[in-house]
């Protein structure tokens, strides 16, 4: 077990592989399965909520200062990240099929991760506060921006997203994290103090959402038409979208001459894509049935950039201790 901690497997990655089979297994159905629906929607609700309640504006404010680094994660998870998955979706759709082509996509148009970044960037030496902003930022405007990516995508193909959808999302996840922010100064302290509730909701509305998810599929029988040669795709293909993504962010750091603290930022907040936010705004956009193979190119994506940004982070924090260590031996007595 000291093994998988070390290489970045923890309880939850194994909590949310447990999931997946679950609901693959042993689907909710019934009156079980709508009232898994509903403790999903207000578990969500109430994590969107603590988000707002625990978000510091002044944090945000500061790391808004750092202009160049800010405009290039925006870009990076906005820009750079869309037209990699439109490339990918183009070269390798036929060979996935178009529920995880369609995953594939929306993917591509997530925000950044939260907590999993700013404690990567943590690890590494990086610039905290920058973190916090651009990790913020992304996920409040990837709100609204996400499901409006998708509309475009999906008109392309000639889909869109239906005004239903952006509603529940309004009232899930936006209104939700409002409310927090409006209330923070009353209770901002008591949800900083208390960061095991915060986790708790956090993971949990994650893994009532991957087990609703996953048994919405298998009612439907939609594992039954997706080939195993498509999941093997998808694996190499998101494999394939991460080396590039983290290519181009390592390349972008050391072109712009950034600081070494704030390519730590760039590299984690640029390169990651957020579950806790990509899960609540599928299941708000996309057919229950369908809903599971949408997002399994993002469950696969975030668990292998936990696993690499565990190792990097790890590798990065024994290279500036080295370095420390070096700089104190060479200073004079």
């Amino acid at each position: 077990m000291k093994y998988l901690k070390r290489v970045g497997i923890d309880g939850y990655m194994i909590l949310l592989l447990l999931m997946v089979l679950v609901g693959i297994a042993l689907p909710a159905r019934g009156l079980a399965a709508d009232i898994l629906g509903q403790l999903t929607f207000w578990a969500v609700s109430l994590l969107f909520f603590l988000y707002g309640a625990k978000l510091d504006p002044r944090a945000v404010r500061a790391g808004l200062l750092n202009i160049r680094l800010q405009t290039l994660t925006f870009l990076a998870t906005y820009a750079l990240f869309p037209i990699l998955g439109v490339a990918l979706a183009w070269a390798f759709g036929s060979a996935l099929g178009p529920e995880l082509t369609l995953g594939l996509l929306f993917l591509a148009v997530l925000p950044s991760t939260v907590q999993s970044s700013i404690a990567f960037t943590s690890i590494a030496g990086g610039n905290i506060p920058a973190a916090i902003c651009a990790a913020s930022l992304s996920n409040i405007i990837g709100v609204v921006l996400t499901p409006f990516l998708v509309a475009k995508l999906l008109h392309m193909d000639g889909g869109g997203v239906s005004l239903d959808a952006i509603q529940k999302i309004g009232v899930q996840i936006l209104l939700p994290f409002v409310v927090g922010q409006l209330l923070r100064p009353l209770i901002g302290g008591f949800v900083a103090r208390h960061r095991l509730l915060t986790m708790i909701v956090d993971r949990g509305s994650i893994l009532l959402i991957v087990y609703s998810a996953f048994s919405a599929g298998t009612r439907a029988g939609l594992w039954t038409t997706i080939p195993a040669s498509a999941m093997v795709v998808s694996l190499l293909v998101v494999l394939l979208f991460m080396a590039l993504a983290m290519g181009v962010m390592t390349a972008a750091g050391r072109t712009f001459r950034l600081p070494d603290p704030d390519q730590s930022v760039l590299f984690f907040c640029g390169s990651t894509k957020s579950l806790a936010s990509g899960l609540p705004i599928a299941s708000a956009i996309f057919p229950a049935a369908t809903v599971g193979a949408t997002v399994l190119p993002v469950m696969m994506y975030h668990m292998i950039q936990l696993l690499i940004c565990s190792f990097l982070a790890q590798k990065k924090a024994r290279q500036n201790a080295l370095s420390t260590a070096a700089t104190h031996r060479s200073e004079p007595r």
